[in-house]
């Protein structure tokens, strides 16, 4: 009986080793070589708030774009509360982008993601708010399709989801061409 108690408090020991030093840091070391930010995140890859025309607007946050508190509202199209809180987002958006039709207004852009950080629109949702941009920066349209179209990246495979645009990679281009 006490060698069975030996041999589990080895086994402990050496699991707790390896999956709480060694696999952490073994996978540390492939994303530091091998990774793009050499695995220390990326903040292009978290959603963020931008409110001036000047700017393509994210798609809105459950969470208010707080990183540390991730999630849904997990509020469904039946909720009274929520259909309030995506007509107020409709009309918002109207106000801003006046040649904009109700029924042409791209669902990411009123409804937030599952996670509440979605850093990415739909390319129609980066198009449809060029109107507005090009007004307040006074650049062409053309250079604007440009910015999307350059922030614009491919499904995985080109067969795992639709293209979306990285909004914050986009409003850094629009300052870098002023």
């Amino acid at each position: 009986m006490k060698n069975h108690w030996i041999v589990s408090i080895r086994l402990t020991f050496i699991t707790l080793i390896i999956f709480g030093v060694v696999y952490p840091l073994a996978i540390t070391g492939i994303a530091r070589l091998t990774a793009v930010n050499q695995g220390k995140g990326d903040m292009e890859l978290i959603g963020q708030s931008f409110t001036s025309d000047k700017y393509f607007i994210s798609r809105p946050s459950a969470v208010n774009y707080n990183a540390a508190a991730t999630g849904g509202s997990n509020k469904g199209p039946s909720n009274p509360e929520y259909l309030a809180q995506v007509e107020e987002r409709i009309k918002e958006f109207l106000k801003h982008n006046p040649t904009v039709k109700r029924e042409d207004i791209p669902v990411d852009l009123v409804t937030a993601s599952g996670g509440g950080l979605d850093p990415h629109i739909s390319v129609k949702a980066a198009l449809i708010q060029v109107d507005r941009i090009v007004a307040t920066r006074g650049m062409s349209k053309e250079a604007v399709k440009n910015i999307v179209d350059k922030n614009t990246e491919q499904p995985l495979l080109g067969l795992f989801g639709p293209a979306r645009v990285n909004v914050l990679k986009a409003n850094l281009d629009l300052d870098s061409n002023k």
